[in-house]
């Protein structure tokens, strides 16, 4: 089974089938991602199972888990896949949908953010999930950043569903550890402040993600994500698609259907920042 390749020279495919009020192509992807043949370029899928953990020290006492499965993407921002003409609607990679100018690349703004902070990375790894049929929504998206072999920074990207979106920039230890003080609006029945306890080691052949907030000598919540990798061949891609259709979607209503359980339990709500649904570049 042919492996996706890379773009290379050309415009950017236009958009295909899309899905909600604005059926208008994004003007970002008149530019195209630029693409270098790099070894290991190859993009891999991650059949995942995330995990939330509601621990009963969380304001309302109310002890809650819940998961789901889902699959992700991995990508080099160099070199992001290009698939077959009729799945091309079905993952696209637009800068616009993550951090930076929506007018540059994924590389670009990934590598402007490291360089702000005195750093630089000669490949970027992206874990996502992809614009699909018009609509994205990524709770965490991932940014692994590499100085040939050894992982220099990770940007986590973290988006809410109220439409804003903050970028913690981690200078993880040798086991994919770092921690930042929580700084972005998410849920509606968490507090702010506190810290996170990120793990984001580099995925292999498996994928792990954990984080862990931190308030007042407590952990009210925890969050895992955990998967099996292979490489995105036009059969892997297809079966991701049977198997999670709109996976977007999916995780956006799942997650506000859980936020309707904890209030029909009387959890409190939190007040929601001015700025909850801004762009904030974080530290």
């Amino acid at each position: 089974m042919t492996t996706l390749r890379p773009h290379q020279d050309g415009p950017a495919p236009t958009a295909g089938l899309q899905i909600g009020p604005d059926m208008s192509p994004d003007p970002a992807q008149s530019r195209p991602e630029p693409a270098r043949a790099t070894p290991g370029s190859t993009a891999r899928i991650y059949r995942a199972t995330v995990s939330h953990q509601r621990n009963s020290n969380a304001p309302g006492a109310v002890t809650r888990r819940f998961s789901y499965t889902s699959y992700f993407w991995l990508v080099d921002v160099d070199a992001v896949p290009a698939l077959p003409r009729l799945l091309q609607p079905f993952a696209r990679f637009r800068a616009s949908d993550h951090l930076g100018d929506p007018r540059g690349t994924l590389s670009e703004n990934a590598r402007s953010l490291l360089a702000r902070n005195d750093l630089s990375a000669d490949r970027i790894l992206l874990l996502t999930c992809p614009r699909i049929a018009g609509h994205v929504f990524n709770p965490l998206s991932v940014f692994y950043c590499l100085s040939g072999d050894d992982l220099v920074a990770v940007i986590a990207e973290v988006h809410n569903t109220y439409g804003g979106r903050h970028v913690y920039l981690l200078r993880p230890d040798e086991s994919g550890r770092d921690q930042v003080g929580k700084e972005f609006y998410v849920s509606p029945f968490l507090p702010m402040g506190g810290t996170y306890l990120m793990r984001t080691p580099l995925p292999a052949d498996r994928l792990t993600v954990s984080i862990a907030l931190r308030q007042d000598d407590a952990t009210p919540f925890v969050a895992t994500l955990s998967g099996a990798g292979r490489a995105a061949t036009t059969r892997v891609v297809l079966g991701s698609l049977v198997r999670w259709p709109f996976v977007t979607l999916r995780t956006s209503a799942l997650i506000r259907w859980q936020g309707i359980r904890l209030w029909l339990r009387r959890v409190p709500v939190q007040p929601r920042p001015a700025d909850a649904t801004q762009d904030e570049r974080g530290r």
